[in-house]
């Protein structure tokens, strides 16, 4: 049964992608490759793990998702068409200046988005005051927050561990995307920020810390699993992503992190992804016969 479910979500992801490429092209603006980097993330999130439903986006007992690194929002807008929030089509307005879909998620325009993001290092923040209120209420839902690991050199990101760490936010669960590249160059550059210490920082803050490979789907659903189950003290899952996953002439490549794309780089793109779209149906085809 797990065989399958690994590929449904796997396809899932890999629509999303294809629905950010519309969104991105057509918008003539837009944040491909983080986007690109946590599709997964957000696909074994709205479709595996978190207590949401779709015709209920305002639901008090729902769980509550921050997405911290808000220029992704093509990708959390793919997510939310895909779960059922609204129609596919609105994706191709995106950025358009009468549009709901902008630039960054807003909680008053768009039904599922539960907090108004965009500025870096805040999420987390809100995420704590989330948790919070669900423990103060016994209401019960958990609550998950996406940053990204340039986003980690913002200050407040740290004073927020403190004050999860403080308060034992053990419904709280911070993933970072680590696709070691931001706006202008590799973390590693322009901070020396280095995958291989991410965690040793978020363990000397109180987290407890879980490390996958964020295209995996296995491992992320085993992540959040593990997440549940501790007690006491919020967890973070940091992520080793590869920005522009999925389209061979993005990956790890810096110039993506904000680009647009030109009718031929489009085309190209929307070739490999619908191989590869092709390729997991047969497998997904496969799985079930097997089952």
């Amino acid at each position: 049964m797990k065989v399958t479910q690994e590929i449904a979500l796997k396809k899932i992801a890999n629509r999303i992608r294809y629905d950010v490429l519309q969104e991105v092209f057509y918008g003539k603006s837009g944040h491909i490759g983080g986007a690109f980097s946590c599709a997964e993330i957000l696909t074994v999130l709205y479709f595996n793990e978190m207590n949401i439903d779709p015709t209920k986006p305002q639901d008090a007992l729902r769980d509550r998702f921050v997405l911290s690194k808000g220029h992704a929002s093509a990708a959390m807008y793919a997510t939310l068409a895909e779960r059922g929030y609204f129609p596919k089509e609105e994706l191709l307005t995106f950025r358009k200046i009468s549009s709901n879909l902008q630039g960054h998620p807003d909680m008053h325009k768009i039904p599922g988005i539960d907090m108004t993001s965009g500025s870096l290092g805040q999420g987390l923040s809100v995420a704590n005051g989330m948790a919070m209120a669900s423990k103060m209420d016994k209401s019960g839902y958990r609550v998950y927050c996406l940053l990204g690991d340039g986003e980690l050199e913002e200050g407040q990101v740290w004073e927020a561990c403190m004050t999860a760490v403080k308060y034992k936010l053990d419904n709280l669960c911070a993933i970072v995307d680590c696709n070691g590249l931001q706006l202008t160059d590799t973390t590693d550059n322009v901070k020396s920020l280095k995958f291989e210490d991410i965690e040793q920082k978020f363990r000397s803050f109180g987290f407890n810390t879980i490390v996958i490979n964020g295209h995996d789907i296995n491992e992320i659903m085993d992540a959040f699993s593990k997440a549940e189950e501790k007690k006491d003290m919020p967890t973070v899952i940091i992520a080793r992503t590869i920005k522009g996953k999925g389209v061979s002439f993005m990956e790890n490549k810096v110039e993506w992190h904000g680009k647009t794309l030109s009718e031929e780089n489009f085309k190209l793109a929307v070739e490999e992804l619908t191989k590869t779209m092709s390729e997991e149906t047969d497998e997904f085809f496969a799985a079930k016969i097997e089952k």
